[in-house]
């Protein structure tokens, strides 16, 4: 499977890039108590904080990237900042699985939107494109996801995933043995920074999940 970024993102957001993590013969279950431990402390520590989303450098750059590709962000916000804005308000996020627990901690971590797919379920190659106005699905939030214009990732089937929400089409349950972590980086990260910040990810979901990973910065 090849991953590419569309050239158009790339002539709008000078320094675009993702990160990918391909994980094999992992195993999903319910999140084992250190990870909710772990994940509870943390989301603590941030209300501490007394920060607004919009304060964390990854937010604030990546609304600009959306302004850049023509999204509004405070209509269609980055997935992070949905993320943070519900932890700052003082929500908790409900427990899903050992997969999606570890992504959301990723992505409130390093304030960036951050995908996780079962792998199985993707055909063909991955395209990081901007959204035709034939490209919907039906999304995690359970609502017919109209992508024209948006930011998104597409295989041979069409759109399945996106920094805003993700497809049910690929989404990681219990059943998932192969995954695919498409991380959005900053764009003013530095390369080393980059394959630094997976490696810590790829660490972390093994030492959760099991299985391998490879790592790619895009």
């Amino acid at each position: 499977m090849m991953i590419t970024i569309s050239p158009k993102i790339s002539e709008l957001v000078p320094h675009f890039k993702i990160g990918t993590i391909t994980y094999h013969d992992i195993a999903i279950s319910e999140s084992p108590q250190m990870i909710k431990g772990r994940f509870q402390l943390f989301t603590e520590s941030l209300r501490l904080e007394e920060k607004t989303a919009t304060d964390y450098p990854g937010i604030a750059e990546y609304r600009s990237v959306f302004k850049a590709i023509g999204i509004d962000p405070s209509r269609y916000r980055p997935a992070s900042e949905a993320l943070l804005r519900r932890i700052l308000s003082g929500k908790d996020l409900p427990p899903i699985n050992s997969g999606v627990d570890v992504n959301n901690f990723f992505s409130i971590r390093f304030a960036i939107p951050i995908g996780l797919y079962n792998l199985d379920k993707i055909e063909g190659n991955v395209e990081i494109r901007i959204g035709h106005s034939d490209d919907t699905y039906e999304g995690l939030n359970g609502r017919e996801m109209n992508m024209e214009g948006k930011l998104l990732s597409a295989d041979s089937f069409g759109a399945f995933g996106s920094p805003i929400v993700d497809s049910k089409r690929t989404m990681v349950d219990e059943r998932v043995m192969n995954a695919l972590h498409i991380v959005y980086l900053q764009p003013s990260m530095e390369k080393s920074e980059a394959e630094e910040l997976l490696e810590s990810m790829a660490k972390m979901f093994t030492q959760v999940n099991g299985g391998t990973a490879e790592i790619k910065v895009l």
